[in-house]
């Protein structure tokens, strides 16, 4: 060992906080709804960006988002690609395990009963 360094057992520790966890779930739901290969344009209905809760234990969390969906669309597809999406990024950027993203579908928004998209006038 180099006289200058420290041993491991004693050079402290790293706290990532539950917050911070929460941040980049809720980026990874909002990357796995983005439909691929284009960015958000001002002709896409408005949605509130995906909510997320974190219960944070030693290098594991548990995830919970919040999140409204396009319908109609297929929702069990959009669940499933968020959950894996959260999982890798928190384990990508935040080196923390993720065993458990649970997705609430809070609301389902359509272009057409909201008034937003273009229609027939009759």
């Amino acid at each position: 060992m180099d006289p200058g360094e420290v041993p491991s057992a004693e050079r402290g520790s790293l706290k990532i906080s539950d917050r911070v966890v929460a941040k980049v779930a809720s980026q990874a739901a909002r990357e796995a709804l983005r439909p691929q290969g284009r960015a958000r344009t001002k002709q896409d209905p408005p949605a509130r960006l995906p909510g997320a809760d974190v219960t944070v234990r030693e290098w594991s969390a548990r995830v919970r988002v919040v999140l409204e969906l396009g319908y109609p669309s297929d929702i069990g597809a959009q669940c499933g690609a968020v959950r894996r999406q959260v999982a890798k990024r928190v384990r990508e950027l935040v080196g923390m395990d993720v065993p458990d993203v649970s997705v609430e579908v809070e609301r389902l928004r359509s272009a057409e009963l909201d008034g937003e998209a273009p229609g027939r006038v009759g």
